[in-house]
């Protein structure tokens, strides 16, 4: 993306009315009348582009100090919270303690060398040009925050977590290598709207204070600049729309807008639903990028504020650095064209190419996505295979989303306690009506439903049953040399694993362990983990490595802070975590350049 195509719930929801024939002046009274020019050459003190949660917390401080704010979003106010609302709600904390029930010893020393191991940060970390030298310093910034007040400043706010702490992305290889050394992932009770709701009620307060002015439906084609300053943004005003929170909206345009302060904040999201431009930024090293994604995202994530930014100046980095997962379903219930959801697994099932090949390790459940992504493409087709056992998704499925979590997210403890004696029912209604599940008594009856399901028939029965006889045998000791059996015996001594996210080990032909079940894994478009450099303000940076005067980027849009804080690889839990921390520290900073 340096130089990118420009592409073209525990919430209060007022969705407008959707009206044929609006006259532009009437859209324009509606909402400029709700807030009062702060001076005759100005409309705010900060615009900020973006109503997802790094847009709401940047909004929120931004407030606090007394700022007046415009926020603007092309989606209408049933989409304010963004991405973040359809959240599973994880966040990386650093000896925690909720770790610290679960026995687990962490450490800031620990949570960076699993940081650096999984970044793998190249590009110049030492050259204030170079690409990596911000994000570096993001990571820095980062992990002290999860390692200190992140935890505090949440709590204080009224967000809690589950006490089972997750572990994610347990990388597979040395122990300065990628991944997590200990569980990290900490699921929030509420999931992704609880997270949102504490900087949604600050902003909506902030608006009944006349503090701050909601623009929906306002899409912001261009930031102004004057004089080589950001003086304002301009764009179109769209039709109300009374969408539902993530399905699509008209592109109507029914006027235009153009928007004055002195200081803009670009927190607009990535480029997940815009698979033309997560093609064209593809890396090599991912292999050829998919003929066929599935969507993690909703539509309005379509990265044009990228584009739009650079023009004003602004520069990309790390474009090719995204992340997308493996495990994708897609939704029998969809809400966004292509909806997928991802399968958070646990390390019991078989993992297999589309022609039946087992995995090597690292490419085992829940160990290394972005490796595993690797392999998939490598093999030449746009999907692979699960193959398991009710047993095992009974305790190791979990679905990614708000929305398919409803114990955690509605805070119901009995619906919650249920999971220890039945399979979720979210996760029986995707085995029975998603059209990625095969579920059969016998081997041979599973390998036709797969062949079946692709139309390919590339799976071999004798082989399949070989490869799972192998892995069976491994199961009579209580030692092995399968590094698989080790990962689940390893889980099993994790108490947080073993109380709720592993299946007592057992053999995928146990007949009691049944029926056997396969399920086609498509690849889910999800995060940029590039995108705009920022300095440690959040000040969106030139081409030169000098702050672009009045510009400031949070957010996926930043690459959750200096144009990619992961570098190559997420340690999860780290997304919604980057939208909080650069929202603030933007805000904060916006906040300070416009102190009178």
């Amino acid at each position: 993306m340096e130089n990118p195509a420009a592409p073209t719930g525990i919430t209060r929801r007022r969705a407008l009315t959707a009206t044929g024939g609006v006259l532009a002046s009437a859209a324009l009274a509606q909402t400029v009348a709700a807030f009062p020019a702060a001076a005759a050459s100005q409309d705010a003190d900060a615009i900020v582009v973006g109503h997802g949660l790094a847009g709401l917390v940047a909004t929120a401080e931004l407030a606090a100090a007394g700022r007046r704010v415009l926020l603007l979003d092309q989606e209408p106010e049933a989409s304010l919270g963004g991405q973040a609302f359809w959240s599973f709600g994880g966040l990386f904390f650093v000896d925690s303690d909720e770790q610290r029930l679960m026995g687990v010893k962490d450490s800031h020393d620990l949570a960076w060398q699993d940081w650096l191991g999984a970044a793998g940060f190249d590009r110049g970390v030492g050259d204030p040009a170079g690409q990596d030298y911000w994000a570096y310093k993001w990571a820095q910034a980062y992990v002290d925050f999860a390692s200190g007040e992140k935890r505090s400043w949440l709590s204080g706010l009224g967000v809690q977590w589950f006490p089972l702490v997750g572990w994610a992305e347990r990388g597979g290889g040395l122990a300065d290598g990628h991944g997590n050394s200990v569980p990290r992932f900490h699921v929030t009770w509420g999931t992704g709207p609880a997270v949102v709701e504490p900087f949604e009620k600050k902003v909506r307060a902030a608006v009944a204070a006349g503090k701050v002015s909601f623009r929906f439906r306002y899409r912001v084609d261009g930031i102004v600049t004057t004089g080589g300053a950001v003086t304002g943004v301009r764009g179109a005003i769209l039709e109300p729309s009374g969408a539902a929170r993530g399905k699509p909206s008209s592109r109507t345009v029914v006027g235009d807008f153009e928007l004055r302060a002195p200081v803009v904040v670009v927190t607009s999201g990535g480029i997940g639903a815009n698979h033309d431009l997560v093609r064209q930024n593809w890396p090599a090293r991912l292999g050829t990028p998919p003929k066929t994604m599935i969507t993690g995202v909703p539509a309005h994530v379509d990265g044009r504020m990228l584009a739009i930014t650079q023009a004003a100046g602004g520069r990309i980095v790390n474009p090719d650095r995204m992340w997308h997962y493996t495990e994708g379903l897609r939704n029998y219930a969809p809400i966004w064209p292509d909806h997928g959801i991802r399968i958070l697994p646990g390390p019991s099932s078989m993992w297999f190419d589309a022609t039946g090949k087992r995995f090597n390790a690292p490419d085992l459940p829940g160990y290394d996505t972005l490796h595993t992504l690797k392999s998939i493409t490598g093999s030449g087709y746009d999907y692979s295979w699960f193959v398991t056992t009710q047993k095992i998704i009974a305790k190791e499925f979990a679905l990614s989303g708000s929305e398919q979590n409803p114990d955690l997210t509605n805070k119901n403890i009995l619906q919650l306690l249920s999971r220890i004696w039945q399979t979720p029912e979210p996760i029986e209604k995707f085995k029975n009506n998603g059209v990625d599940f095969v579920v059969a008594s016998t081997l041979p009856e599973l390998v036709a439903g797969m062949n079946k399901l692709t139309g390919d028939g590339l799976i071999d029965l004798a082989d399949l049953k070989r490869q799972i006889d192998a892995r069976d045998r491994e199961i009579d000791n209580p030692y092995t040399k399968d590094l698989q059996v080790m990962g689940i015996r390893n889980a099993l001594n994790y108490p947080g694993d073993s109380l709720s996210r592993t299946a007592p080990i057992h053999k995928i032909l146990d007949s009691s362990a049944g029926p056997l079940i396969a399920v086609r894994l498509n690849i889910l478009t999800r995060k940029t983990l590039g995108g705009l450099q920022t300095d440690l303000s959040g000040r969106v940076l030139d081409q030169t490595g000098s702050p672009v005067p009045g510009l400031y980027a949070a957010g996926e849009v930043a690459g959750f802070g200096g144009g990619g804080v992961h570098g190559y690889r997420s340690l999860e839990g780290t997304f919604l975590g980057g939208c909080l921390f650069s929202g603030r520290q933007a805000g904060r900073a916006a906040a300070a350049a416009t102190a009178t």
